[in-house]
């Protein structure tokens, strides 16, 4: 005779679930309620349907942030990945190093974003900034607030002081687990340093790696408050991303429509470009272990 299933358990979910639905079901069905209206007042709308999506979709200034943000993302991960893996396998491993090395790499992760674009406003100042004063002194004319391609520079250098500690950190995490018999084997084989991070430590990284890509294009793909305080989005609309094109639509024109017809567009292509990274990264692992 079977047991009765007991389905109170599912009483303990319950308070997930409501979570869950006012902090994002909810919100998400209101942006995609008013992605197909017009709002003309408090009790005043007007259903448009598709109206929005193909507005937003034909601006020019969408397509001009787009290009400067997918360029900016991808130059994160072309330094941030690379700089990340260098950093962890320069670590100490062990003893009291390790842990002082550890803590000091980590401290640019406890910035606030808005404390980071602040501390970068002032150091990359050509007058007065450690930054700006020295690279002017080089015989370079650099000027982040009047110059579209120092303030990119100036930014994506933000970003990667910023965050490259995740990348080592989540990559020395990787280099730990890795056994100790495997670099045995390599020192009995004569295998030389490269030898040994081709075939053994860049394997074991591939699942951290798969991480720390996904993270750092999320966030670079959604960055927002760092360039807002340090460049406000110019100089023109040199470092107007994404981010800042829908706060703009949404707060400094209230277009509530195509703004929020937009941030559907814009969560949508970042969980295309996120199954793309991931896609291509566990294909690349699994023809390798082949």
């Amino acid at each position: 005779m079977d047991k009765p299933t007991n389905n109170r358990a599912w009483l303990l979910v319950v308070p997930v679930l409501v979570v869950v639905a006012f902090s994002a079901v909810i919100p998400l069905m209101t942006v995609v309620n008013y992605s197909v209206q017009d709002i003309l007042g408090p009790d005043q709308h007007v259903f448009v349907g598709t109206e929005w999506f193909r507005k937003v979709l034909r601006d020019s200034e969408l397509h001009g942030a787009l290009r400067r943000q997918l360029g900016y993302s991808l130059a994160v991960l072309a330094i941030e990945i690379p700089l990340g893996i260098a950093l962890a396998l320069v670590l100490p491993m062990k003893g009291r190093a390790a842990s002082v090395s550890l803590v000091l790499l980590a401290l640019p992760l406890l910035i606030p974003w808005n404390v980071v674009g602040t501390i970068w406003q002032i150091f990359a100042r050509g007058d007065i900034g450690l930054l700006g004063v020295a690279v002017n002194k080089l015989g370079f004319d650099y000027n982040y607030t009047a110059d579209a391609l120092d303030a990119w520079l100036t930014v994506l250098a933000m970003d990667v002081w910023h965050w490259t500690p995740l990348v080592a950190l989540l990559c020395y995490a990787g280099l730990r687990a890795i056994p100790e018999p495997f670099y045995q084997a390599a020192r009995i084989d004569g295998a030389s340093a490269w030898a040994t991070f081709r075939f053994i430590q860049l394997p074991r990284l591939r699942g951290v790696l798969t991480i720390a890509v996904l993270l750092r294009f999320m966030d670079s793909f959604m960055i927002y408050t760092e360039p807002f305080v340090l460049t406000g989005g110019g100089p023109g609309n040199a470092t107007t991303f994404l981010s800042q094109y829908l706060t703009r639509l949404a707060v400094g024109q209230f277009d509530l429509g195509p703004a929020a017809a937009f941030s559907l567009i814009y969560f949508l292509v970042v969980l295309l470009f996120s199954y793309v990274f991931y896609t291509a990264m566990t294909h690349a692992g699994r023809s390798e272990a082949r």
